[in-house]
């Protein structure tokens, strides 16, 4: 009789649960009984694992053996358990040292051959067992990177089992390359990305020879208030809708706005990283994501795409991968209404909890979303002489697709205009670099971090109302004419609360240590749409 464990690790949407994989070997039959709740692609490396012990020249054992994954109350899926399952084996057989491997934490998918081939969500799971007390780590080399990054833990990446029982066995390692062709795309990389599952990620990398330049600023022609409302946006966490016709411009703005968002921090890099990795869209060569991401759905998303979904358990959605990032959703009222609401609890709350029957699973969804939408379905109700053809009910359909809570929800709504001729042709000049902005950006974030120091919040949208009533206030009587507003029903409370915050950032990107009646003026111009002649002035300047 021959018994020994290891370790692995069970993601429960991108949160991780450690797993003893305990081998039992008792005389009897040859037989491999694999139980503790596995799915299809679990069950599968019964047959894998033998595979790759004989071709990794170990021997198999002929006796009854029982594998356990505990605890056996959690659902397990995926074919990350192949490494700890064939080690626990090879120690019950007493191929190798049980002692060596039973405070190990063994991630990774095995060939037939004997290779270790990577699998998603490999940071997520180190972090589940640092977090676990675990120090040890075995890991697919092509995945030791992403591993590397949890502090305090030991990684090892192996190549194949040959490599990892030479290792453990205390035996000289075997030099194992691989055997693809020189300027052929390595088939090891193929389990690390899930086709189809990269939804506007905008996560390119930049070639050193200008290939692949993130869009500028500067690009843009004209549209001084938007570009405003984008600095806006990216200073303090707003969201922003941007209505207009097409062609003025929306779509080159949105694209634009993740690339003035300053870098994210170490804890930033970690959570969009691991959402990333688990969702099979992680860049090769990246294991740390810096850049914020950036998602734009097509519209014709549904709910499930959207917040999370699919078969089994939840998988992440756009709001998750757009976590610490843009989500930026083209033609807006396209979208399913249905879809549209579904985003309403994770704009408030920052996640969104997904119930299936297989379980419930809590994604991080804390995102900076941007709305693009036309006047109406033909999109020339706003311009002079373009013979618009709908009839007013259709407009008014049409703009009633977007929600009044959900509008209530967006801090900025600006009306992007046509690009005129000087503009276009740059007789009035280029506006501001991407650089520049950011720089500005990140000074207002800087700004604000430091007022809200040890309150646990870091952007000025995060900021509860009452703050902002009673402790973080603007200046006496700079609130009179949003007071107004709220009287004459323009402003509902939450509205309140919002022109506060922005008033906030916009007092923040000019340097005032709080917001004056100006920056208020300017606040509810961008919330409200309405011309008060606050921006003609000069806006945060």
């Amino acid at each position: 009789m021959g018994f020994a464990r290891a370790c692995s690790v069970a993601l429960v949407g991108v949160e991780g649960v450690v797993v003893e994989v305990q081998a039992d070997l008792e005389p009897g039959v040859a037989a491999f009984t694999l139980v503790g709740l596995p799915d299809k692609s679990l069950v599968e490396s019964r047959d894998r694992v033998r595979a790759a012990v004989v071709n990794s020249g170990a021997e198999w054992p002929q006796k009854k053996l029982t594998v356990g994954l505990s605890p056996a109350s959690v659902p397990k899926g995926g074919s990350g358990f192949d490494l700890a399952v064939a080690c626990a084996v090879l120690g019950a057989a007493e191929r190798i040292d049980p002692s060596a491997i039973s405070d190990v934490v063994m991630i990774g998918e095995l060939g037939l051959d004997g290779w270790v081939r990577p699998v998603r969500g490999v940071l997520p799971a180190v972090l589940a067992a640092a977090e676990a007390g675990y120090r040890k780590v075995v890991v697919p080399k092509q995945t030791a990177g992403e591993a590397a990054l949890v502090p305090g833990v030991s990684v090892l990446g192996v190549r194949s089992l040959r490599q990892l029982i030479a290792v453990l066995s205390d035996e000289p390692v075997p030099d194992e390359r691989e055997g693809d062709e020189e300027g052929r795309p390595s088939t090891m990389l193929a389990g690390l990305m899930v086709p189809g599952a990269g939804i506007g990620s905008g996560l390119a990398r930049v070639s050193a020879q200008g290939e692949g330049r993130p869009p500028d600023l500067a690009d843009v022609a004209g549209q001084e208030t938007p570009r405003l409302a984008l600095a806006v946006a990216a200073a303090g966490g707003h969201h922003l809708l941007l209505s207009g016709p097409p062609g003025a411009g929306k779509t080159m703005l949105a694209e634009r706005l993740s690339a003035i968002l300053p870098t994210l921090s170490r804890q930033e890099s970690l959570e969009v990283t691991a959402v990333h990795s688990v969702a099979g869209i992680l860049p090769p060569g990246e294991p740390l994501i810096t850049r914020a991401p950036y998602c734009a759905p097509h519209h014709s998303a549904t709910m499930q795409s959207l917040v999370g979904g699919g078969n089994g358990l939840p998988r992440p959605g756009a709001v998750s991968l757009a976590h610490r990032g843009v989500l930026f959703l083209d033609e807006a009222p396209e979208f399913s209404v249905r879809a549209l609401d579904a985003l309403r609890q994770p704009l408030e709350s920052g996640h969104v909890v997904v119930a299936r029957s297989a379980g419930v699973v809590r994604l991080p969804a804390r995102f900076l979303m941007v709305l693009a939408a036309n006047p109406c379905p033909c999109g020339r109700h706003t311009l002079t002489g373009a013979g618009c053809e709908c009839p007013p009910s259709s407009v008014r359909r049409y703009q009633a697709r977007l929600s009044g809570p959900m509008l209530d929800r967006v801090d900025l709504r600006v009306v992007v205009a046509p690009v005129t001729r000087e503009d276009l042709m740059g007789l009035r000049g280029r506006g501001e670099s991407t650089a520049v902005v950011a720089a500005r950006v990140r000074e207002a974030r800087a700004r604000a971090a430091e007022r809200l120091a040890g309150t646990g919040w870091t952007t000025n949208s995060e900021v509860p109302g009452h703050e902002l009533r009673t402790r973080l206030l603007a200046a006496p009587g700079a609130l009179m004419e949003a007071e107004r507003d709220m009287e004459r029903g323009l402003l509902t409370a939450r509205g309140l609360d919002r022109v506060l915050r922005v008033a906030w950032t916009v007092a923040d990107l000019r340097g005032a240590d709080r917001p004056e009646a100006s920056d208020i003026a300017v606040a509810l111009e961008l919330r409200t749409g309405i011309a008060r002649g606050a921006l003609a002035r000069g806006g945060t300047s």
